[in-house]
C-alpha cells in the first residue's frame, strides 16, 4: 500500500489539531485513528504510540512525529489484515497464534490464551486492531527487557525480586 503524500497527511494533521497548537495530543490522536469497530481507539495504545514517537517529550506529536506515527500505524494495519484470515476486522485466538508464531515468538497455547483474554476488550473472543498493536508493542518491550537480562541468551534469567520489579515498572 502506498504511503500518503505529505499534503494529505498535513490535511489530516490540521483537521485533528483542534486547538491549532501545532501538536496533536493523545485525545486528538484518538480522533484521527480508527480501530475498525467504531469504538474509540484504545487509550493505552495511544499512550504507547505517543511515547514512541514523541521525540521532544512534550506529551504530544508534531507534524514530523505524526507522519512517522501514521506510517507506523499503516504498517501495523497491513500486518493485522494479513493475519485476519476471515476478514472479520478482528483477530481471533487462532489467528493470533499464527501471527505471533510467524513473528518469531514460540509461545505455549496457555500464553496465547492469556494474551487473547487480556487484549480482548470486547470480551467476544476477538482482538481489535488497536488492541493488537498494544499486544505486539507490549510483547516486544517485554522481550527486549528480558533479552537484556538473559546474558547467556538461553531463554533463562535469574534475577532478584527487586530487579524484576524495576524491570516491569520501567516498562510503564
Amino acid at each position: 500500500m502506498a504511503q500518503p503524500d505529505q499534503q494529505v497527511l498535513w490535511n489530516v494533521f490540521s483537521q485533528v489539531d483542534k486547538d491549532r497548537s501545532g501538536q496533536i495530543s493523545m485525545n486528538e490522536l484518538g480522533t484521527a485513528l480508527s480501530n475498525g469497530t467504531w469504538a474509540p481507539f484504545n487509550p493505552e495504545t495511544l499512550r504507547q504510540m505517543i511515547m514512541m514517537f514523541d521525540r521532544d517529550h512534550s506529551g504530544s506529536v508534531d507534524f514530523q512525529e505524526f507522519t512517522q506515527l501514521w506510517n507506523y500505524v499503516t504498517s501495523w494495519q497491513q500486518t493485522f489484515r494479513s493475519y485476519d484470515r476471515d476478514n472479520s476486522g478482528m483477530i481471533d485466538k487462532n489467528e493470533l497464534a499464527t501471527a505471533l508464531g510467524q513473528m518469531g515468538y514460540r509461545l505455549q497455547p496457555a500464553t496465547i490464551d492469556m494474551f487473547a483474554k487480556k487484549f480482548d476488550r470486547s470480551a467476544r473472543g476477538q482482538i481489535a486492531f488497536d488492541d493488537f498493536i498494544q499486544l505486539c508493542v507490549s510483547l516486544q518491550t517485554l522481550t527486549d527487557t528480558f533479552r537484556r537480562a538473559d546474558t547467556n541468551q538461553n531463554g533463562w534469567i535469574q534475577i532478584h525480586y527487586e530487579q524484576f520489579i524495576s524491570m516491569v515498572v520501567a516498562l510503564k
